[in-house]
């Protein structure tokens, strides 16, 4: 699976992934800066490029001055038309949190034509499919938060199993701070949305 690795101009992580694990490396606007400081030449820059003085000559970029759209969305429709088919996201969140809910609201958009998941120092996140198997997670907390709505959640190897289970952010009621107790994990559910925490 041809996989890139994003990087947006959020919290800065401090666990960098090994990137030789990917096919291309691009970073948003800012956070070409944080790239720079830990010895990192990303293949592609994208962005409007308010957040850069001087734009490096040697690095390809692509200018995307359009302000109705974020950079993580400008980002993904240029992924997506490259033919790539999986975005591992790093600094989506922390600093200011409007653009991490509007990150996700962006990534539910675009969950049908690509793979998306996000990585942060603590947890891994995504929206997932009608039906998902997690694997080697036993010990980890996994979180499944509606958005803003998922009926009829199945659980397979968690403490606390869902069986038939609706989630309604509108009515509180989510099923955040959950325990695997097995290595593999099922979760299914028949119709919504539903964003999946696991920590790492």
């Amino acid at each position: 699976m041809k996989k890139v690795a994003l990087f947006l101009n959020g919290e800065k992580p401090k666990n960098i992934p090994i990137l030789s694990d990917f096919d291309l490396i691009i970073c948003a606007d800012g956070a070409y800066h944080f790239l720079v400081e830990i010895g990192v030449t990303p293949d592609l820059l994208i962005g409007d490029f308010d957040s850069i003085e001087q734009l490096p000559k040697d690095i390809p970029h692509i200018h995307t001055p359009d302000q109705n759209f974020t950079d993580f969305e400008k980002a993904i429709k240029i992924i997506i038309t490259k033919g790539y088919e999986e975005i591992d996201v790093f600094a989506a969140n922390g600093l200011e949190q409007d653009h991490f809910l509007g990150n996700m609201s962006t990534a539910l958009k675009y969950r049908k034509k690509i793979k998306i998941i996000f990585y942060d120092d603590k947890q891994t996140y995504r929206f997932i499919n009608k039906k998902i198997r997690l694997k080697n997670v036993k010990g980890k907390t996994v979180s499944l938060f509606p958005f803003p709505k998922a009926k009829n959640i199945h659980t397979q190897g968690l403490k606390y199993p869902l069986k038939g289970m609706n989630l309604n952010l509108q009515k509180n009621r989510i099923g955040t701070r959950n325990f695997a107790t097995n290595n593999n994990v099922t979760i299914e559910f028949s119709k919504g949305n539903l964003l999946l925490f696991v920590n790492r």
